[in-house]
């Protein structure tokens, strides 16, 4: 079977999606011929459809063009009528990864892979690049509210895209720059093991080109023994930190770190090249973040405090610690995190922004295999709150497991609530926010459709 080129007709099932719909905005603003389906009708689909894609809601094989290119990510199932009939009728299907490095042919690639901050650390290069004028191509699986979307195809020679580790689609790419934030164990459903873990971001860093530069962080010990790895294969390495949290010698030494409300600083020197950041979103693990895309800025040619300052352009993507409203002197905002060390960075960084005022949590776990395996760790993050309700499981790709709810985290912290509905779980950490307190949904599902219950609570209290 041949392969796909931009010529042909695409059909994506799940278009919807923050990958998925990233590909096809790429694909049609390629010139492809781009189609798709999701289970309901979103803004997405109203936005991919102001782009020229011809979307359909819900799923069913009429919508399969016979001669389409059909695009699935894993949380496709093979009973899925659309992919049945193109496997039928043995139509070419390759997944999402595929698509987007079709879309990315002929670009300086930069991947940015890691457990956690793809997304942010992908859409601060991409918003630094832009303003220092290099109009890079992008495919973040979240919206950047200064491109309103997470894709876009620029008119330079360069493409910025997370990388997904999650089912090792990330092999699929060849990057002429990658980017590791960290390496520590997530999605142990399919890699059982810490060690299988890390070998895949090993077999991700032998996929760059010839002379690519891969930039990871001192302070993650799965990170470091990927350098290790790296160096010892020959590959060029550049390590970041701060020297008295990291685990070797960074190249990048960060130091002077600020972190206040609405932001954060640091001094940032990599040999004679040094510079200083001044961010406009909060946290040190974006001050890591932002020090990583620094260092891929100076690489595609950029002089070191330009670099800095056009990160510090980066305002923050869409469910990355997003402000979504407030009543009176309380604050609500939403956060995608769904591993334990996300949650507790999101929680830390809260209460920065809280002050004196208290945090109040609603998590909505992610996946039956995460929450199981991770309930302890979860349990430990979220007791950084002052208040704590858990909703019911978003089971996404899965199917539920016995004995596996969110009482497997509720249950370890004191005082913590679990209501499986998840507009009353919102409802109720709403009215458990006393005034001057930061209220966060969180989590990797639905519960970012809360924001109107927690808001609506907020105003019944307050009449």
């Amino acid at each position: 079977m041949s392969e796909p080129t931009l010529q042909d007709r695409f059909h994506l099932i799940g278009i919807g999606g923050a990958g998925m719909s990233v590909v096809a905005e790429l694909l049609a603003s390629r010139g492809a011929t781009v189609a798709g389906s999701d289970r309901e009708d979103s803004a997405v689909l109203d936005h991919l459809r102001s782009v020229g894609v011809r979307v359909f809601v819900g799923h069913d094989a009429s919508h399969v063009d016979p001669i389409s290119v059909v695009v699935v990510s894993t949380a496709i199932r093979e009973d899925n009528p659309e992919l049945a009939i193109a496997r039928e009728r043995g139509q070419l299907v390759i997944h999402r990864s595929q698509a987007l490095a079709l879309a990315a042919s002929g670009m300086r690639f930069i991947g940015v892979a890691g457990a956690h901050g793809k997304t942010t650390t992908s859409g601060m290069l991409a918003i630094g690049l832009s303003a220092c004028g290099l109009d890079p191509s992008v495919a973040v699986g979240g919206v950047l509210p200064q491109l309103g979307t997470g894709a876009h195809l620029g008119g330079g020679d360069v493409f910025v895209a997370e990388a997904d580790e999650s089912d090792g689609s990330f092999l699929n790419y060849s990057p002429a720059i990658e980017i590791v934030t960290n390496v520590e164990p997530d999605h142990l459903d399919r890699y059982h093991s810490r060690e299988e873990f890390e070998q895949i971001f090993i077999e991700f860093a032998r996929r760059m080109v010839p002379g690519g530069l891969l930039v990871t962080c001192a302070e993650d010990e799965g990170a470091c023994r990927l350098a290790d790895a790296a160096l010892a294969e020959g590959l060029r390495v550049v390590t970041y930190g701060r020297a008295d949290r990291s685990l070797r010698d960074p190249d990048v030494v960060i130091s002077d770190v600020r972190v206040e409300a609405h932001g954060a600083g640091a001094s940032v020197t990599w040999g004679p090249r040094s510079a200083s950041l001044a961010l406009c979103v909060p946290g040190e693990h974006n001050v890591l973040n932002a020090t990583a895309a620094w260092v891929a800025g100076i690489e595609c040619g950029l002089e070191p405090q330009a670099t800095a300052d056009g990160l510090g352009e980066f305002t923050g993507a869409a469910r990355r610690f997003e402000a979504r409203g407030q009543v009176g002197t309380r604050r609500l905002f939403d956060d995608y995190a769904h591993h334990p060390t996300e949650v507790e960075a999101a929680i830390r960084e809260a209460h920065v922004v809280a002050g004196d005022g208290e945090v109040s949590v609603v998590f909505q776990p992610h996946l039956y295999s995460r929450t199981r395996i991770f309930a302890e760790r979860f349990a430990q993050a979220l007791s950084g709150a002052d208040h704590v309700v858990l909703a019911g499981i978003y089971g996404a790709r899965e199917d539920p497991q016995p004995g596996v709810d969110s009482s497997l985290i509720s249950s370890r912290i004191e005082g913590a609530s679990y209501v499986e509905d998840m507009h009353e779980a919102a409802r109720l950490a709403a009215s458990l926010t006393p005034q001057g307190g930061v209220c966060v949904t969180m989590g990797a599902g639905s519960i970012t459709r809360c924001a109107s219950d927690v808001l609506d609570e907020w105003k019944r209290m307050e009449a």
